[in-house]
């Protein structure tokens, strides 16, 4: 059975479909079975494709969010998860009230590198750069969750 990954932030146009694509990148090039990666969003807009500049910063790092469609947070997505990784504290808030407890994180923290506890960046309506800042940020971050989760899962899981 596929072990989920979920990806969380406002509207999943953004931060949370770059994690997304990003996550499945890195689990394909470690070699990772059986893992299902998705993002939702607290606040989205059920159906909004990814937004202009996560489009185009996806296709500069050769990920393809076009067939990306925002879909909203629920309790049985939360339920349905294995690990659930949250863009900033906000996020993780509303994933712990409908019972992520013990399998919600927020992404920063979970990689448990220098800057933990802080939230990624939220691009939307701002210039490429800034797009380009968060997609850095979250490669550097999805990269060091996907290790760790490698590594925690049980023997005899590739």
């Amino acid at each position: 059975m596929a072990q989920k990954i979920l990806f969380v932030c406002s509207g999943n146009t953004c931060r949370s479909p770059l994690a997304e694509a990003l996550a499945k990148k890195v689990v394909a090039e470690l070699g990772m079975q059986d893992i299902d990666v998705s993002s939702a969003g607290s606040g989205a807009w059920d159906g909004s494709a990814a937004s202009d500049g996560a489009l185009l910063i996806g296709i500069e790092r050769s990920l393809d969010l076009s067939g990306h469609r925002a879909r909203t947070l629920t309790r049985d997505l939360v339920d349905q998860s294995d690990l659930i990784l949250a863009m900033a504290q906000q996020h993780l808030v509303t994933v712990l009230n409908l019972g992520g407890v013990g399998k919600a994180h927020l992404l920063t923290a979970y990689t448990a590198r220098s800057n933990a506890g802080n939230d990624i960046d939220d691009p939307f309506g701002a210039d490429l750069q800034a797009y380009r800042a968060t997609a850095t940020e979250l490669a550097r971050e999805i990269r060091l969750a996907m290790e760790r989760f490698a590594a925690e899962r049980p023997q005899g899981t590739s």
